[in-house]
């Protein structure tokens, strides 16, 4: 399906498999702010933008599959997906964004095409209408600024 904006003025934040050790987990590579941090960051973002932000955090592939099925039922205006390891070894949440019209924006902390060779292919990516990635806790505010454009 083609993904088109939804109606609402709801944007769920989706985040994966660790991201809940965020500001512990290794900082040299993530960051030092924690998942309530960013999730301030966006909050108040959404707020100069005219969107509310819905930030959830899971580290099983059936609850982001879920949810990316909910965002589709409430009529969310868009995902922004960090789905974490899940990005690279899930065609269950590659489906997941197929098979919905509501916008699913990948977003990263760090840029995975300069690590590790396995962090190179992007299943999300390949179904996601783009990609904000490298830019520490910035890659979820540049999303959001893309996301209130379309």
């Amino acid at each position: 399906m083609t993904q088109a904006s939804g109606q609402g003025t709801t944007v769920y934040v989706l985040n994966g498999p660790n991201l809940n050790l965020l500001g512990l987990r290794e900082p040299e590579i993530y960051g030092s702010q924690t998942l309530d941090d960013i999730a301030g960051m966006l909050e108040d973002r959404g707020r100069e933008l005219g969107l509310e932000i819905d930030m959830r955090q899971s580290n099983h592939e059936g609850h982001l599959i879920d949810w990316l099925h909910e965002a589709q039922a409430e009529g969310v205006k868009a995902v922004l997906l960090n789905a974490g390891a899940y990005t690279h070894t899930s065609v269950a949440i590659h489906d997941a964004i197929k098979s919905i019209k509501v916008p699913v924006i990948e977003v990263h902390l760090s840029n995975p095409h300069r690590r590790e060779a396995f962090r190179h292919h992007s299943y999300v990516g390949m179904a996601a209408l783009g990609t904000v990635c490298g830019f520490g806790a910035n890659s979820y505010l540049a999303a959001l600024d893309a996301v209130s454009r379309l």
